[in-house]
């Protein structure tokens, strides 16, 4: 048949990408204790086009995908992008994944268990030299207590949800349940899904005991990833929703060579 694709184009001008975005499709990904796990993936991949070529073949990519989503370790992602090359006539080839991944959470004084749904994302990129460029992370939800409240009033301080949103680059994988345990102890308070009465006691309490603005959590946390010999490059994005405010505060550091 006709391959349209392929007739040469005379505009001279390359696209630096090319490709699909928001495909959902369904991928398995190894958790750190718990074996396999399955979700969904909201998918976006895509290579460069040299001038020559009038377009790409799109429904490539999705062949790519499908080879690989039964196993969408991060170790694996270089093969699939290798792949995309390969198939594609590219030089360059970027994979983006955003996902729901499920974690076991249990309360602080019952130990009753729960399931936490934690956003997460991985975006990769294969060059024209091989080279091989990894940015992942989540969007994790924690407690915060303003320090600042707590100092002048009598009586309580204002809390509130926030998120804590960790990406990397890293010498070797750290798992997306560490990611989690890192931004919840940078936190005045984890959240739970689940919680007794005695529970909640406990929460209330230890987040008043810890009080802090989303600066100290976003510099706790980046305390935490800098001296990490495993992280080369990472960046920390706190957002908390305020509750006596009709705004959010954030705060903002990365660090580390993306190399």
């Amino acid at each position: 048949m006709l391959d349209v694709q392929s007739e040469q184009d005379h505009r001279n001008l390359p696209l630096d990408r090319v490709g699909i975005k928001k495909m959902k499709y369904p991928i398995a990904l190894r958790g750190k204790e718990k074996g396999t796990q399955h979700t969904i993936a909201e998918v976006t991949m895509s290579v460069d086009l040299p001038l020559h070529f009038r377009g790409t073949h799109m429904s490539r990519f999705v062949e790519v995908l499908h080879s690989h989503a039964h196993n969408m370790e991060l170790k694996n992602l270089k093969t699939i992008l290798s792949d995309m090359k390969q198939k594609l006539s590219a030089s360059r080839a970027h994979l983006d994944l955003e996902f729901p991944y499920t974690i076991e959470k249990m309360a602080p004084v019952t130990g009753i268990l729960s399931y936490m749904v934690i956003p997460c994302q991985f975006n990769a990129t294969l060059d024209e030299t091989d080279r091989f460029e990894l940015v992942y992370g989540a969007k994790v939800p924690i407690q915060t207590v303003c320090p600042c409240s707590k100092a002048i009033s009598s009586r309580g301080a204002h809390n509130q949800r926030a998120n804590v949103t960790i990406l990397l680059i890293s010498k070797k994988i750290i798992w997306i349940e560490d990611i989690v345990k890192i931004a919840e102890q940078g936190a005045s308070s984890p959240v739970f899904p689940l919680l007794k009465r005695e529970d909640e006691k406990f929460v209330t309490e230890n987040g008043y005991d810890h009080a802090k603005f989303v600066e100290d959590v976003a510099r706790d946390i980046g305390v935490v990833l800098r001296e990490s010999e495993s992280v080369s490059w990472y960046s920390v994005e706190v957002s908390s929703m305020e509750s006596i405010h009709d705004h959010d505060a954030f705060a903002y550091l990365e660090g580390g060579q993306r190399t």
